[in-house]
């Protein structure tokens, strides 16, 4: 079954990652003329959502990044509310990024598959719970997939789209489209693997970085200078630790673990270390490095 072309877009959970999962939509995708919905149960989120996109857009003017003709359009198109249901019976394709927890997610998809069109594109942007953990729950899975933005996602163009075994061929690449026509660099990810593809690949040099620590072969700044300097990444690992959060990466390495049970996915035991310690990075004020200005 084909795919019908999208018009009207709907963003379900109205926190950082919906915020700017709708904006991309609305900005990015002004010429296509995208009417974008960015939804939330809770009063308060979509106020605060609100205010963001009214300061945010006010900044892009401020800057000259757009005029105030095309921040008015975007504006317009962006319809923030507690309206879910209208938002998903209009939507051609719907995004849903709520909090990170499978019954709750498998409650709002199934709710919505309930009320959208049958050809309507189902996406979960979870960098974590693979979409066939939810399929069961939804009508039609065939249209269901993992749309995995990256954060920020305004400035990130990576959109990792992860087809499951229920996924039609048809509804990824309705969505890949989607994803170019708003500025974003999609790439098709043929078979469901925890962590996906990128933060896979950052998961291994950050585990053969905290090998080299461990066994003595050079310190921390040396480590994260060879990959800025020699490889060219814009951040060395220690460093994106710190920055993430190095209890953020504790707790994907034990979900992993418990999950695959390879040795491998475990929590390098440096980084046990610094989270037994709460030393979490930029947040605590000292992880791998000494952030004395950071808040504690």
């Amino acid at each position: 079954m084909g795919m019908k072309q999208i018009k009207t877009v709907a963003v379900i959970g109205a926190g950082a990652m919906g915020q700017q999962i709708a904006m991309s939509a609305a900005l990015y995708g002004r010429n296509c003329g995208y009417r974008v919905f960015l939804c939330d149960s809770f009063p308060a989120a979509v106020e605060k959502a609100a205010k963001w996109a009214k300061e945010y857009l006010e900044g892009r003017v401020a800057k000259q990044r757009i005029t105030q003709e095309e921040a008015d359009t975007v504006a317009e198109n962006l319809i923030i509310t507690q309206d879910i249901d209208h938002a998903a019976a209009q939507a051609d394709i719907v995004i849903e990024a709520v909090i990170e927890k499978l019954e709750v997610k498998r409650e709002v998809l199934g709710h919505i598959s309930r009320l959208c069109a049958a050809d309507t594109n189902l996406g979960t942007n979870s960098s974590n719970i693979v979409s066939s953990k939810l399929a069961d729950a939804v009508e039609d899975p065939y249209r269901l997939m993992n749309i995995h933005f990256f954060n920020p996602a305004l400035v990130m163009q990576l959109v990792e789209l992860v087809k499951g075994p229920h996924t039609s061929q048809e509804a990824i690449d309705a969505a890949g489209m989607f994803i170019r026509s708003i500025g974003k660099s999609p790439i098709v990810i043929r078979k469901e693997i925890p962590g996906f593809v990128a933060n896979r690949i950052n998961a291994a040099v950050a585990n053969e970085a905290c090998s080299l620590l461990e066994k003595g072969v050079a310190s921390v700044e040396d480590i994260d200078t060879a990959c800025e300097k020699g490889l060219n990444y814009p951040m060395g690992p220690f460093r994106l630790m710190d920055l993430t959060g190095i209890d953020v990466n504790y707790y994907v390495r034990v979900d992993r673990y418990a999950e695959s049970h390879d040795p491998y996915d475990a929590p390098n035991p440096l980084v046990v270390e610094k989270f037994k310690k709460g030393e979490f990075g930029r947040k605590t004020g000292k992880g791998w490095y000494e952030y004395p200005d950071s808040k504690k």
